[in-house]
This record gives C-alpha cells, structure tokens and sequence, in this order.
C-alpha cells in the first residue's frame, strides 16, 4: 500500500471537481432550459444540482485516492472503470443541456446508474470504505436516471 500523501488526495478530489467544472462550462447554461423543461414529480429546483454534484465529486475523489494506494491489480481495474464512469458522467451534462438530446441523455444517465455501480462493486473489493464513500452518488445516479427518463417522456 502506498504511503498517505495529502497532496495525492488533493490531486484526485481537484481532478475530479474539474471534471464537472470543465462539463459544466461545456454544457452552457442548464438553468434557462431546465426552468422551460416539464420535469417528473420530486425534481428539485436547479439550485440544489451544483451542490449535490460538488459533494458527489470530493466523494468520488476522495474514494478513488483510497483505491489507488491500495496498488494492487484489483485497485488498477477499480481506477478504470472509475475513469470510464466519470467520462460517462462529463458526457451527460453535454448531451443534456448543450445538445437538447433528451433521449441521448436519458441513455446516457441509465449507463452511469451501471457504471457507477460497477464502480461500487469493484471499489468494494479494494476498500469497503471507498465503496461505502460511494453509495450517495449511486442513489443520486439513478435518481438522475429518473429524472433523465421523465423529463424525455414529458417532453417529446
């Protein structure tokens, strides 16, 4: 196992964060499209979007950091398909917002939903507690599945 470096935890929680900070600027603005959109019932005001993925994402940097040290070829196989399902995640706001294409992005969300919980299992093998650290982003993953899947139906 690799030795606690501060600056290595830093390096994957900022990369992660950058990783919905660059989706999002790719994005353009989701709040004009998300207020004219009918969206499924417990959708919540757009306000609470870039809180939650913020946390999201200091967990999922945090949990990969703790995968990583493990080093071992298990921990390498979790680091991958946690990079799959974080170019997947930096896919879907681009789809959604910036491209309109609400059935893309319903694809896409129920293919994060899988990845992540790939992810979990896979990270669970490694570290219970990074797959623990994990756990809010699956639930909110197939809540976003949810919502992906309504607004597409209520909106064709």
């Amino acid at each position: 196992m690799k030795k606690f470096s501060l600056t290595d935890l830093l390096i994957f929680v900022v990369s992660a964060e950058l990783v919905g900070a660059l989706s999002a600027l790719l994005s353009g603005g989701f709040t004009d499209l998300y207020a004219q959109l009918v969206r499924p019932p417990l959708s919540p005001p757009a306000a609470v979007f870039p809180v939650v993925w913020t946390v999201l994402y200091a967990l999922m940097g945090i949990s990969a950091y703790m995968v990583w040290r493990a080093d071992t070829m298990a921990s390498r196989r979790a680091i991958g398909v946690y990079v799959i399902q974080l170019a997947i995640n930096f896919a879907w706001s681009i789809v959604f917002f910036r491209f309109e294409a609400l059935l893309a992005a319903a694809v896409v969300a129920v293919l994060l939903s899988a990845a992540v919980g790939l992810m979990v299992y896979s990270f669970f093998g490694v570290d219970r507690k990074a797959a623990y650290l994990q756990l809010p982003y699956l639930g909110w993953s197939i809540f976003a599945s949810y919502l992906a899947i309504g607004t597409y139906l209520l909106n064709r």
